[in-house]
C-alpha cells in the first residue's frame, strides 16, 4: 500500500539522486528513510543500479567510470591510481573489480561500504604530482596522469606484476599518451628511473 509519507520518501531519494548524480545507501543515513525505498524505486523502473551499492536515476546519462565517481565522493581526499586509473586512461582492457585507491600514508583508511576498495598509501608530494581533476558524472575525480600511472605501475611491480607494468609502458609509447619527458619525470619523481631505464631504450 502506498501512502503518503513513502511519497514523500520517494521523492527525496529521488531529488538526491538528482543533486547527486550517483546516489550510495550511506546519503539516506541523516534522512531517515530506509534502504528498502532504494529497493522500491529501482522495481519502479525510476533508478538503476549500478554496481554495488550505487544507483542512478533511470534517465541518468551514467558512464563505465560510475565507481570511480562513487568513491570520490565518498573519499574526496583519494586519488584513483595503478589498476584503475589505466583502465580510466584506456591503457589496459581488464576492469579491475576493486577500485585502486591512494590516500595519505597517514590518513584514517576509509570505511569499507559499496564499491570495494583497494587502497594504497602515497606520500603527501605524491598525492599531487601528477594527479589531475577529471569530471566523471558530475563529480570531481582525482586521477594520476598516463605517465605517473605507468611509473606508479613499475613501482608497484611486486604487487601487480612486471607484465602489468611493460603493458602500461608500451600502451603509453605506442598510443601516445603523453611525451617522454612527461614519463622521465613521474619515474624520477617515483624514483624508479633507474628501474624503467632499460625497458624505455628497448621500446623507443
Amino acid at each position: 500500500m502506498t501512502t503518503p509519507q513513502n511519497n514523500q520518501s520517494a521523492e527525496t531519494v529521488l531529488a538526491l539522486a538528482s543533486v547527486n548524480r550517483i546516489l550510495r545507501p550511506a546519503d539516506l543515513r541523516d534522512t531517515g528513510i530506509a534502504r528498502t525505498v532504494l529497493q522500491r524505486l529501482v522495481q519502479a523502473g525510476l533508478l538503476v543500479k549500478h554496481g554495488r551499492g550505487l544507483y542512478a536515476l533511470a534517465d541518468a546519462d551514467v558512464g563505465e567510470h560510475t565507481s570511480l565517481a562513487a568513491v570520490a565522493r565518498r573519499v574526496p581526499h583519494g586519488v584513483i591510481c595503478l589498476l584503475s586509473a589505466l583502465r580510466f586512461h584506456g591503457m589496459t582492457t581488464e576492469n579491475p573489480f576493486e577500485v585502486w585507491l591512494a590516500i595519505d600514508r597517514k590518513a584514517r583508511r576509509p570505511s569499507a561500504s559499496g564499491t570495494q576498495l583497494h587502497v594504497v598509501r602515497f606520500a603527501a608530494e605524491l598525492l599531487t604530482s601528477g594527479v589531475a581533476p577529471h569530471n566523471i558524472d558530475g563529480v570531481s575525480v582525482r586521477v594520476t596522469s598516463p605517465a605517473r600511472t605507468v611509473a606508479d605501475c613499475f613501482r608497484y611491480r611486486a604487487k601487480i606484476g612486471l607484465d602489468v607494468a611493460l603493458g602500461a609502458l608500451r600502451s603509453y609509447i605506442q598510443d601516445r599518451k603523453g611525451s617522454m619527458d612527461e614519463l622521465w619525470q613521474a619515474a624520477v619523481d617515483c624514483r624508479v628511473a633507474n628501474v624503467m631505464r632499460p625497458y624505455l631504450e628497448a621500446m623507443s
